[in-house]
């Protein structure tokens, strides 16, 4: 049996304190085959950006079990964690430090990990996510948010990682632009044989992207299916049937009928 890249299992997630407790994930148990593209899909606040924070390190207040291709992950994690594993975040302006050159951000990672030949890495990897030399030296605010989220991703990608966690990573980019960066991660998952998390509201993203997924809602994992099952609508629970009725366009008679799940 192949041994899963990512495993969660018993994953809790808690914050505040007392009657400000907030329960934010419960219990959340899945795997993720080596160069398998897993998608969580909820509405806002279900816990599945939460859930990729405890996996990414950004988030060090968890309990349960999380692991790294069979290695077992404390909460803080070491700079081989990160060289394997890296996340690609929702808004590209916001992720990228606003004063550094294209060629600072891309440098960094490599100089902090002690890799050599910054130069061809930062050049392949631009080119790789479809921006040439000329970008080079430009600054966020002289990019598009698509090229600001090329350039996310090539900062991800430099490090040669095993792994991507990507957290909504279209969600700010207009529908057209969506479809460029989605086409370019699916390419890059096939070229490099990466690993994907994929979290994201968006079902239609999920069924393009993902070969399986788990539905949350309220900090729980409600169902976990294949995107076979999903793109024929065959879910199990009402609240992923619901999920689905609702990503097929707005419908007063239908939004009428849906239920809140507790």
């Amino acid at each position: 049996m192949t041994q899963a890249m990512i495993g969660i299992e018993d994953l809790d997630v808690t914050f505040g304190y007392g009657a400000a407790t907030v329960h934010a994930v419960q219990n959340v148990t899945f795997q993720v085959k080596p160069g398998e593209s897993f998608g969580l899909v909820g509405e806002s606040g279900s816990g599945k950006s939460t859930v990729l924070r405890a996996m990414s390190g950004l988030n060090p207040d968890w309990s349960g079990n999380v692991s790294l291709d069979g290695q077992t992950l404390g909460r803080q994690r070491d700079k081989a964690f990160y060289k394997r594993c890296q996340m690609v975040f929702q808004d590209p302006y916001g992720s990228l430090h606003p004063r550094h050159t294209v060629d600072r951000i891309l440098a960094e990672p490599v100089a902090i990990h002690g890799l050599g030949d910054a130069d061809k890495r930062i050049d392949r990897t631009l080119r790789e996510v479809g921006l040439g030399p000329q970008f080079r030296f430009r600054f966020p605010h002289q990019l598009s948010g698509g090229q600001r989220q090329r350039v996310a991703i090539a900062r991800a990608l430099i490090l040669e990682p095993r792994v991507l966690l990507l957290d909504e990573p279209t969600s700010a980019l207009d529908v057209s632009v969506q479809a460029e960066i989605l086409n370019l991660l699916k390419r890059l998952r096939a070229e490099h044989g990466l690993t994907y998390i994929l979290v994201s509201h968006n079902l239609a993203v999920v069924a393009y992207m993902c070969d399986r997924l788990a539905v949350m809602n309220r900090g729980r994992v409600v169902e976990e299916l294949d995107v076979e099952s999903l793109r024929r609508g065959q879910a199990q629970q009402d609240y992923t049937r619901q999920l689905l009725l609702a990503s097929q366009g707005y419908d007063r008679a239908v939004a009428d009928s849906f239920k809140d799940f507790a």
